[in-house]
Parts: structure tokens; sequence; C-alpha cells
């Protein structure tokens, strides 16, 4: 099998340019080189291919030629496992991220053959491969391209680094890979994936904390995924370095990725929830708001800051400790000249209804003799990093010099599990797992030295050793996972909250996450929703920054747009550095304090909806925040993504649409992007018309002008949205009705979901579901209002429906089996009718009719 020069000379040029821009060459004799050894090795395997052969499964089928082998299996219809080798041996079937039990599904396949072509069709998609380069091709049934590997061999290889080339039609999208920085549509953009404590991180910067190999596509209204499966450093380019092709590569491990179809990018979504793991239902305090600063230095500060949230009735339910609180910076310990009375700190903390969470960084300072316990038990029961010559590796971080726990091991999870006792048991409520990169001062790379050895004894792999290479992008995932199943051991009947700064893909199912050490600029601000946005797509949608930025000090102006921002966000918490100034709710003085307290106590009156929306999420995998082609993927004339045409417009859940300036430091009036439909501005009642001449697009002329504030949002026609009173705290109960705003449109339908929000009671059935819909008549709104489903009671007896775009001056209502003709409220300015009904849990029919 003769490859031409010309081809060969094309595809070196490829390598070297995504090579040179992985490793940051500029020596122009070095890349050279490496594309001449690169050549060379080529047309030796080249040479030494035979004839290829095929080997047929029931759900796949393998192909070799030479001493390449591909493996293409379908686990379901619409989701394809591809394994690649260029060397006779598939590498071992194991994963940190895709579980055994899903990588090892089958479904029944239809063999083809045709030409130069083989391959097979499942119900929903179309395998072919080229038999003499093993080039492969992903279509559906009807024909539409969905992944194609670029012209020649579908990968190249220079020793154990490796890089996969595919084409890029013009019009394809893509989204994911976490929380990289850049825009929202990851096209035109290449990134490093190699967990990194990236302090002062800005627009430019990568890599940055997180490694997770997934991305989705959008062309055209029809959606993909893909998941490249390697832990070593990865990159990813999508069409930087050469027009037409986007790759993605590795300096080592397999090539072992998965390619799943939608069309619609929901199912999209749900599918990588499916193969990686849903996040649990968190605690519902957690979803409240909080409070952090590097660092509350001593008791008296915590307790200040305490008392002035209560006092000022800023409604709040997390108090964060940093490193401070600690014995010079030794985690699991605390500092008690400075919090002399901790435990009873916490408790009468506990009283205000405020839930601590302390920072526990896997750094083990090296204590010998000392009676530091986690080193004294961890070096007795072997549970450290080792050096290649077998000593145990040390490295310089915040306590000075410290060992490393071995999470690549059952029993060094189950062990640094056991080191949560003393705080599960004096109150502690949540745990924040930092610096977990590793980030390492000491040495040239900021993190453990690549040769550094990690002892791997997990079920489905082979015992083995690993070079830290391999192992760096999954440390920070199983410091998470050690600490999540180290709590639920200790407590299995309360949910953990645990707060993850590094990770990988299929990290969800252990820890929420933040987007890192952010800064007091516009820009970061800005960011925070396209970054956002990723993070939920990549699994992550319990996610937040870090509000008014990490790293400086914000102007009034700032700080109060990032809290109204941070009420649309899944993770609100206010956190800043050592040496920044005050960045709590009241710097800046009484005017600005109250338009920040306004908005936070909009999202507790959100609660319900919000709480609703996160329970979806642990049984589907949809994230809180969705960029709008999520629900709306065919909203422009070609199918595009209207997120690209929309600034920074979002969906908070799948009904309300908030949309903050694209440049929130201008004072520039900007065009409003609306799927076309009816929508609710939701401050006001207006009903707006997303209509013109092209029925995908809104009018130029509705244009807003930014208000400090005034955050525009707006809800989607046919939504109805369950909301409470106002409360203090989430273990408050609320005191008065449960709300539901009615906004009439097509296809009319809510839910809501509750339960303790605390235990694991929800498991066994404690809990409440509602459901509710409504349908527009002559007369007016039909509204049905579901019975109570679940064991769990609710803690409202009546139901305030509030029904917007109401157009009479007054209504009048009938429910069938209930009160006769309860009393109905007309507000003209809010375009609403209001009508408080008795809610018996039975469920009931409401008609609503407009009268003079």
């Amino acid at each position: 099998m003769k490859i031409p020069n010309l081809t060969m000379a094309r595809r070196c040029r490829r390598w070297f340019l995504a090579v040179c821009f992985y490793l940051g060459f500029h020596a122009i004799g070095i890349g050279l080189a490496f594309g001449q050894a690169k050549l060379h090795a080529a047309q030796s395997a080249s040479s030494q291919a035979g004839s290829p052969t095929r080997r047929p499964f029931h759900n796949g089928l393998e192909l070799r030629n030479g001493k390449m082998v591909l493996q293409v299996f379908a686990l379901r219809d619409d989701v394809l496992r591809v394994r690649l080798s260029a060397t006779s041996e598939l590498p071992e079937d194991a994963s940190w991220a895709v579980p055994t039990e899903i990588r090892h599904q089958g479904v029944d396949v239809t063999q083809e053959s045709e030409g130069g072509t083989v391959g097979f069709h499942t119900r929903s998609l179309r395998v072919r491969i080229d038999r003499s380069t093993l080039r492969l091709s992903v279509s559906d049934l009807q024909g539409d391209v969905l992944q194609e590997d670029a012209p020649g061999w579908p990968a190249e290889f220079h020793g154990d680094a490796f890089r996969v080339f595919k084409n890029m039609p013009e019009d394809e999208h893509y989204f994911g890979l976490g929380d990289k920085v850049g825009s929202l549509d990851r096209r035109g953009q290449a990134f490093r994936l190699w967990n990194t404590d990236a302090f002062l991180f800005q627009g430019t910067t990568d890599p940055i904390y997180k490694s997770i190999p997934f991305f989705m596509t959008m062309r055209a209204g029809r959606s993909m995924g893909f998941l490249l499966d390697n832990t070593w450093s990865t990159s990813f380019d999508f069409g930087r370095v050469e027009q037409g092709m986007y790759s993605f590569g590795s300096e080592g491990g397999p090539i072992d990725y998965y390619v799943f179809y939608g069309p619609d990018p929901k199912k999209v979504v749900s599918t990588y929830a499916w193969l990686t793991g849903l996040p649990p239902l968190p605690p519902l305090w957690s979803l409240g708001f909080q409070q952090s600063r590097f660092s509350y230095e001593s008791e008296s500060r915590l307790r200040g800051i305490a008392d002035r949230l209560r006092a000022d009735k800023i409604p709040s339910d997390v108090l964060y400790l940093d490193i401070d609180f600690q014995k010079e910076h030794r985690p699991f310990t605390v500092d008690t000249t400075q919090f002399p009375h901790f435990q009873q700190m916490l408790s009468d903390l506990r009283k205000e209804r405020f839930h601590i969470v302390v920072i526990t960084d896997l750094h083990i300072p090296k204590l010998p003799g000392a009676g530091y316990k986690p080193y004294d038990s961890g070096l007795a029961e072997d549970q450290f990093v080792k050096n290649p010559d077998g000593s145990t590796f040390v490295g310089s971080v915040w306590p000075g010099p410290s060992v490393f726990p071995e999470f690549t091991r059952p029993s060094g999870r189950q062990w640094w599990g056991t080191l949560y006792k003393d705080f599960l048991s004096q109150g502690v409520a949540g745990f924040w797992n930092d610096m977990n990169e590793p980030s390492i001062f000491s040495t040239p790379n900021n993190t453990m030295p690549d040769r550094t050895r990690h002892r791997i004894e997990e079920p489905g792999f082979r015992p083995r050793t690993a070079d830290h290479l391999e192992i760096h992008n999954v440390y920070g995932m199983e410091n998470s996972r050690a600490t999540y199943e180290g709590l639920l051991k200790l407590d299995p009947d309360s949910r953990p909250f645990v707060l993850t700064r590094a990770t990988y893909a299929g990290g969800q199912r252990y820890a929420v996450t933040w987007t890192g050490d952010n800064t007091s600029s516009w820009n970061h601000l800005r960011s925070t929703t396209a970054m956002l946005l990723n993070l939920g797509l990549s699994g992550f949608g319990l996610c937040g920054a870090d509000v008014g930025g990490f790293i400086g000090t914000p102007g009034p102006e700032l700080l109060t747009r990032w809290t109204e921002l941070a009420t649309f966000q899944p993770i609100d918490r206010n956190h800043t550095n050592k040496g920044s100034g005050d960045k709590e709710i009241w710097v800046h003085g009484p005017e600005q304090e109250a338009i920040r307290r306004r908005y936070i106590e909009e999202r507790y009156r959100l609660l319900p909806y919000l709480y609703t929306v996160v329970e979806e999420l642990s049984r589907t995998g949809m994230p809180i925040v969705r960029p709008l082609f999520l629900e709306f993927p065919n909203a422009t004339k070609d199918n595009h993504p209207l997120d690209l045409d929309a600034g920074n417009e979002f969906l908070f859940g799948p009904d309300l649409l908030v949309a903050p300036p694209p440049f929130p430091e201008q004072p520039d009036s900007y065009p409003l992007k609306l799927p076309s439909g009816i929508w609710y501005d939701y401050w006001t009642g207006t009903k707006i018309a997303a209509t013109a001449n092209d029925r995908h697009a809104t009018p130029s002329s509705l244009l807003i002008q930014p208000k400090l504030e005034s955050l525009p949002v707006f809800v989607r026609e046919g939504s109805v949205l369950p909301m409470q009173p106002v409360i203090q705290s989430t273990d408050e109960t609320p005191r008065g009705d449960l709300t539901l705003r009615v906004y009439p449109g097509k296809d009319c339908h809510g839910s809501l979901y509750l339960d303790d929000g605390k235990t694991m009671a929800y498991k066994r059935g404690e809990s409440l579901r509602m459901q509710f819909s409504c349908e527009e008549t002559p007369e007016g709104v039909a509204l049905h209002i579901g019975n109570h489903q679940g064991t769990f009671h609710p803690w409202w007896k009546q139901i305030h429906v509030e029904v917007y775009g109401w157009d009479a001056a007054r209504g009048g209502v009938d429910v069938k089996n209930g009160p006769d003709g309860p009393a109905a409220a007309v507000n003209m300015e809010r375009h609403m009718l209001a009508v408080d009904l008795p809610d018996d849990g039975q469920g009931t029919d409401v008609e609503i009719r407009k009268s003079n």
C-alpha cells in the first residue's frame, strides 16, 4: 500500500503545525526534523501494510491493515465507540470517566460492504470505513455526514503521541470542553487540556483548571457529541491551525472516543450524562447565597459577617473558611488562637441558619513526630504518591513541604475520607477541595514532576504503576471522589456538598465546581456566561464564578452588575482574594446594597423553580444555565445557533431568558434577540411578540437601554413558574402561599419538585411532584393544577395564581369542584390577574374568564 508523497507531505505539515501550537515550538529546525521523522515513520508503516482484514461482531466490527487496528462498536443505536491503535494491540480497556457497564453495552448492527468500504448501520447511524486507509465516516440514515476523518489516514503517530484530523464543515459550530476561556463557540480556537493552577488567568490563558475532553457540534439544527477518553495532556484544534478541519491529539494514551447523535442537542447532553454519570441532588442550602473570602481570619470576623447579613436582611445560607482558619495552613486542623471556640461557633452559626464550608486542600504537610494525624496515619498506611525510586514525593505548598495522597487506589480514597470525621461531627456542612490540579510551588511546572509514580489498583484497571503524565488530569477528580464517598460513608443519609477546582470528564458525579481565580474586571464579568454555559454542557450543571471577581477590588457598578447576574447562575458565591478590598453586599453604601439585596431576594423567591430545574439536572444531565440553542435549535433561518447573534444571553432553566449587556461597562443600548414566539418581561409582565418579516428574527428596533438597577429577564410563553415568599435562609419555612406565575401561550406547562432538601429520604419516595398546564380559551385561560404526587408534605395550604398577559379590566374565576367564584384582582400596570385557591393536594381545574 503506497501513499503518495504529496499527500503525506500535506499531512506532515498539518501534524507539524498542530504540534507547534500544542508544544509552543518556535524553532523551525526542530519542527522540520520532527516532520521528516514523522514522514519516514509513516512511509515505513505503509510499506509494511498487507491486505486489510475485517472481523465482524454483533455490535460492530474490527478492521486491521498492517499494524493498524480499528474497532467501532455501537453501544446504542445512537452511540458509537471508536478505538484505534498503530501497534497491532489495542490499549487496556479501562476508564476513569465511563463505567465498565456502559463501555461494554451493545446493540445488534447490520453489517455492510460496498466497493472499497466496509461498515454497518444501526437504527440511527451508518458507519463507513475505507478498507485501504481505515478512514471513518459516520452519517445518519438519511445520508447526512455527522463526522468524517480528513482525507488520508485516520490518525498520525509519532512515538506515543497521536493526532486525529476530521473534516470541518463551514457551517458547523463547537461547544464544550468545560470552562475554557474565549467565546461560547469553540470554532477558530485551540486548547490544551492539562489541569493548571491558572492564577490571574485572562481571556487568552490556556490551559486552566479542568480537563473535560467533550464537545458537541451544531450544524443546520442538528447536534452530535464527542468524548475523547484520554487522561494524558490532550489538545483540540477547531480550525485555528488549518481551515477546513479540526483535530485532536495527545502526547500519550489511547485513541478511544465516543461519537453520539442527537439530532436534538438536548439528546446529546443527556447521552453525555449517560456515558459519564449524573450529578447527585445537592442540599438545598447550596443554592442559596454564599459568602466567602481568602480569608475570614478570625472567629470574630466570621461572626461579624454573619451578624451583618442577618441585620441587613440579606438572604444567605453559606459562609466559607479559607486556609487561614487552619493552624499554619495544615489541612484538617483549626487555629485555636484565632478560632478559640470553633465547635461552639459552628453551633451558634447553625442556629442562625448558616452552613459552614471549610477548605481541605489535599497537600498534607510532612510533619514526622509532630502528632499530626493526617500525616502519621497516611504514612503508616502507605497512602502517599511516590518518586520513581520508591521514596515518598514531597512538594512545597501552603503549609510548606508536603506529601500527596494516592487517590488511584480505593484504600487511599477510603483513608482520605476518614479524615473528615471530626469536622463532620463538629457541624461543618460542606467541604472545598482546592489546589488539586495538583498545584505545587516548588517545581518547574508548578505541579508534580512528569515521572512521579502512581499506583493504580482500581476495579476495571490492570494493577500497575503509572507516570503522573497519565494521572495528572484525573487527580483532582479522584480527590473530590474520595471526599464525596468519604462523607457518604460517615453520614449516609445526608447529601454531601463538595466544591472542587480541578476535575475531569465524569467529575460531576462527586462535586460542584467554579471557574477558579478570576479577576475583578468587566472582561471577566463578560466572560463568565460563556464559561458557565460550556461547563453546563460538559456535565457540570452545578457551577459558578466568584461574584465580583476573586483578584482585585471591584467598583460599585461592577459588583452590583455581577451580583445581579449571579442571581441567575447555579452557584451564587461572593468571594475575594487576600489583599483585595471587601466585596460583601453592603460595601459601597446603602443604595448599591439595596439593589444587590433585591436580586438576592429574587433568587430566593425563585427557589422552587430553581430546585425543580436542579432535580431535572440530577435525572437527565440537563444544565441549569443553558445556551439558547439547547431549547431553540431552529431559531434562525439557516438554523445556526442563535447564541452567535445574541451577545451574552442565556437561559436560566427552560423558561427564563437573561439578557445582560454584551459590554456591561458601556452605557450603549443593545438589541434584544429572542427566539420567535411570545415572551413576557419578567419584571413588568409586558408581552413581547418576537416576530418580524422573517419569522425567526427579532425586530431590530427592539433595543434595551442598560440601567444599573435592572437586569433584563424574559419569560417564555407557555411557562408556569412556581415561586415562594422571600426567606432569609433555606432552613426557614416560607410563610404564605405557593405562587404560580402563569404565562399563557403554546404548549403551556410547568412542574414543581420538592423534598426536605437535606437527606436521602427522597430516594425512599419522600418527595413531592406537581404538574401544571394551561390553555388559552376565547374567554380567557383554563388552568390545570395537578395533584400532589409523593409523600412529602409541602409548607403551603393555598396557591396564589398570577396570570400574565391579561388585558381585561376585570375577570371571573370558576373552580371545578371548588369554592364558588373566588375573588380575582387585576393589576393593569403589570398586565396580570391574581386569584387565591386552596390546595388540598387533590388538584383542580380553573376557568379564568375575562369580563367587562
